[in-house]
């Protein structure tokens, strides 16, 4: 169904909506854990698509898939056209496997173009890119083999001078990408760009991913960070400031703070938590709401809440930085009474 939907938008005359919907499509066909069969013939259409439409970071993808012969016949020749494609376009940043792409003479193109255009290049190691050679040492892709890797394919670079480098090795298992970024951050001295390759959808992804990179970035590892998930790409923004904010790494924003239920529980807590975040998601300000269902947790337990409510038996209370400023609201009009309490107290 989310194909069906995305194939729609994919057909749509605005180029921008044109090609989030195609990359979007081909993202799902690459990814192992999407819930729809892998098929890179699939997802190299859709990325031709997308990159058509001025998508730069599908041209970092078919660059790839061409360097690894996914989908395609390996060929180095049109990988390193589509990476210099994603240069002359403007891309952010180029991903690359500096031992994917052959020669070192067509290294040093992408790196001299990324030179002259001010374009950082990641190195990306994962679990699926580990040189064969180093595979075999090591018995398969682990931490020592993805570290190793990457060292390799640094080197070259360096070598070419280029120095503009970030960093990532992923794989798509939590305590191997730990380990691994661990390793890294012990030999090199290059930026992380940190998290779990092919997490999952948005509910296995989403735990995967906070453990994996909360784990990092709580011991100082790390730089930049992604969430990969099978899901629509704002939901791993949303993801990844949330576990920003939950490591302290980031300021503003609402923090949402809500109790489990239980006994005490005498209204309908979980249908008004959600509610309550839904509406202040795009609330932009540093303050810290509480939704409890019970008096003992609100105001009690959340005194240091800067707004919220508790339940009662039907009816709710109002609280304010551990007071009480308003009792026996209808549990139907408890969230309209935050909001406005909220808005009114600037």
């Amino acid at each position: 169904k989310a194909i069906a939907c995305f194939e729609t938008a994919a057909n749509a005359p605005e180029p921008e909506w044109s090609a989030y919907a195609s990359s979007s499509i081909a993202y799902m066909y690459y990814s192992e854990d999407s819930g729809v069969e892998q098929d890179y013939e699939e997802a190299m259409k859709w990325f031709l698509k997308a990159a058509e439409a001025g998508r730069t970071s599908a041209m970092n993808y078919i660059a790839r898939m061409y360097a690894m012969g996914q989908g395609v016949g390996e060929d180095n020749e049109k990988a390193l056209e589509w990476y210099l494609k994603a240069a002359e376009a403007g891309v952010s940043a180029v991903r690359i496997n500096p031992g994917n792409i052959g020669a070192r003479e067509r290294v040093a193109a992408v790196a001299e173009a990324c030179r002259e255009r001010g374009i950082p290049i990641r190195v990306g190691v994962n679990s699926g890119s580990v040189e064969k050679s180093v595979l075999a040492k090591h018995g398969g892709p682990t931490a020592e083999a993805l570290v190793e890797s990457a060292e390799k394919e640094l080197s070259v670079l360096r070598e070419l001078g280029f120095e503009d480098v970030a960093l990532s090795v992923k794989a798509s298992d939590v305590t191997t990408t730990v380990a691994a970024y661990r390793l890294a951050a012990e030999r090199l001295s290059c930026p992380l760009h940190v998290g779990v390759t092919e997490a999952g959808t948005s509910y296995g992804g989403l735990v995967k991913s906070s453990v994996g990179i909360g784990t990092l970035l709580m011991e100082g590892i790390g730089d930049t960070i992604r969430v990969s998930l099978t899901e629509d790409p704002r939901e791993e923004v949303r993801a990844g400031l949330a576990i920003l904010k939950a490591c302290g790494l980031r300021k503003g924003g609402v923090r949402f703070v809500s109790c489990p239920t239980c006994g005490r529980t005498s209204i309908d807590l979980i249908a008004l938590a959600k509610a309550a975040e839904e509406r202040l998601a795009g609330l932009d300000r540093d303050i810290e709401v509480a939704v409890m269902g019970c008096e003992v947790n609100g105001p009690g337990e959340a005194a240091h809440a800067d707004f919220g409510v508790a339940g009662g038996k039907g009816f709710g209370s109002l609280f304010a930085k551990g007071r009480v400023v308003k009792t026996r609201i209808p549990e139907n009009e408890l969230l309209d009474e935050l909001m406005a309490l909220i808005e009114r107290t600037q």
